[in-house]
This record gives structure tokens, sequence and C-alpha cells, in this order.
């Protein structure tokens, strides 16, 4: 029997951190979780494997007996006692309990998502020589879900929507039938963030689920946003630049607004509307402010008359640069 590299299983060093091997476990569990892969036997015997490891690492004691001895166990070995033939390295019975169900969670909190056999348990020959504990040779059936689980489903939204907050109806397949479930998105959500509503999964009686909305924001054509800020550029005349005056410009809700532009705005020059932004989640009233950022629209062609008016500018700038430099 082959020594089991229980970190290489997780793809972590040795070193790693309690946080880390956590962290490595949930997300192979995950992707390696029979219900993500129905049918396949090698993503089954992965998920054990994976299962089996975290059992050993997540837990500070049985690691550092783990980390003890080694690729040298065998060294450890006691014959066992009376009546315990399969006794460990660390006494009779597993550090996770005796009989034959099991349990593997694989999430924190109401959310979390555990997965159970009624009759075999999952671990391997190494484990069982490894721990000691009685090993039952009878092959795991498919793990089923036994509390809650968590279906992830992803919304794409305008920034209008993200504005003003919108609901969505999703169906939800469950084991036996097709659940709608309606989502209500905030006002001021933002890109990438998640929603988690707990929602009734239809698998069994006790059965119950968490729904998580990963919110998908696509890009605008007119505004960019940065957190609760808009960001916008406006079209600005050169005679109104020069001159001052005002231009309209329109805010995510498409509320027309009047923006004055003083005598002598330069390109690029960056107004502040407050209070024209994206709403606060939580405080909705609260909101960010919209940037506009002057862009100069310049004539492409010219009256005769524009033409005149312009050289004649031309000129007097010209006669004004003569009389500061004499």
């Amino acid at each position: 029997m082959q020594f089991k590299d229980y970190y290489e299983t997780l793809g972590v060093s040795k070193k790693a951190s309690s946080k880390e091997i956590k962290q490595a476990y949930r997300r192979l569990a995950r992707k390696y979780h029979p219900d993500v892969n129905p049918g396949s036997a090698k993503a089954e015997s992965r998920f054990k494997d994976i299962t089996e490891a975290y059992e050993v690492l997540g837990n500070p004691q049985t690691r550092n007996k783990y980390d003890d001895l080694g690729a040298n166990w065998k060294m450890h070995e006691h014959p066992g006692a009376p009546g315990n033939p399969n006794q460990g390295p660390f006494g009779s019975g597993t550090p996770f309990g005796s009989g034959g169900g099991w349990t593997v969670n694989f999430g924190d909190g109401p959310g979390a998502s555990n997965v159970g056999s009624g009759r075999a348990d999952p671990f391997s020959d190494f484990f069982h020589s490894f721990f000691g504990g009685s090993h039952s040779t009878t092959r795991p059936q498919r793990p089923v879900r036994t509390t809650t689980q968590e279906v992830a489903h992803t919304i794409d939204l305008s920034l209008e929507e993200a504005f003003r907050g919108v609901e969505r109806r999703l169906s939800i397949a469950g084991k036996n039938d097709t659940r709608v479930v309606v989502v209500r998105i905030p006002p001021g959500v933002s890109d990438r963030s998640r929603i988690r509503i707990p929602y009734d999964a239809g698998v069994d009686s006790a059965a119950s689920g968490k729904l998580v909305i990963r919110i998908h924001i696509t890009p605008h054509p007119i505004f960019r946003r940065k957190g609760r800020d808009l960001h916008t550029a406006v079209i600005v005349p050169l005679t109104t630049a020069i001159l001052g005056g005002s231009v309209p410009v329109k805010n995510i809700a498409g509320l027309p607004l009047n923006l004055k532009i003083p005598a002598g705005t330069q390109p690029g020059q960056v107004f502040r509307l407050k209070g024209h932004g994206m709403p606060g989640v939580r405080k909705p009233a609260d909101r960010g402010a919209l940037y506009a950022a002057v862009e100069l629209l310049l004539p492409r062609e010219l009256s005769n008359q524009q033409r005149a008016h312009y050289e004649a500018l031309a000129d007097l700038e010209g006669s004004e640069k003569q009389n500061k430099d004499a």
C-alpha cells in the first residue's frame, strides 16, 4: 500500500495555512462534486480523495500526526489490540468517529452544502491503516444531498437596470420539479457582486437551498462607473468654450440637465454634478456624482462668413502678439 500525499491531492504546500487548505478543498470539492459531474466515476473518485485529504489536513491534530509520521508511517504501525485488528498508529477508531454513515461539508454557515452516504464510508485503505478503525469493503453509494444546497446563476444587467433595481424570475430545476424564484436586485448593485437568497430546493421534504446570484453589468456606451460615481463626456462647441454658456447633458436616469460652461473652458476639463451618480445599495438616497469631461466640437466645414470671422480673429491675435513683443 503506497503512502498518500494529501498535500499533493489538494495542490498545496506543506507550509500552507489552514485557510489556504480550506480554500483549496472548497474549490476542488465544488469542481469534482458528484452532482456537478453526474455519472462520472473519475470525478467521484477524485472527490473522495479530496475529501479524505481534507479530513486529515483540515484538522490541526490529525495534520500534526500525519506530518510527524509522514512516509515512514508503516514503521509506527501497531499490531492491533485484541478484538481490534485494524487499530492504527493513533489508537483505535478513526479520528473522525466510527460507524457506517458519513457526511462531508464544503461550505460555511446555513448556506453550506453537505453530501453523505448512509452505509459505507468513502475513505481509502491507506486512511484506515494510518488512522485505524474498522474498514468496510462495501462500495460507497453515490453521495446525496442531505441538508442545504447552493445553486449559482449569473444575471446580466444594463447600467440603467443596476441604477433603478429590477426583479427577475428564474426557473430553478430541482430533482422532482422546476421552481420559479423571484429575485429582487436592489438599486446600486455593482458588477461582480453576489446576492444570496434562500429558496425551496424541492429536492426532498427537508431540503432547502441558497440561490447565489452573480451580477454582471454590461459596459455602457456613454457612462463609465467608478464605485457610486459615473463618468461621461460632454460635447462643447468651440464658441461656447471660449465665450461661456451652457450645454445639455443627460444623467443615467435620462433626466436632462443644464451644464454651465464658464468662459475659457479647456479641453478635458471636468465638471462635477453632485447627486447624479449611482445610488448606494444600503442607502439609495445617498447617490454618487456625475463627472462630465469636456470634449471640444470643432467645425469640419466653415461658411464664407464664418471663415471671414475666424480669419479676422487670427489677424487680431497676431496683431496683439506683435504689440506685446514690441
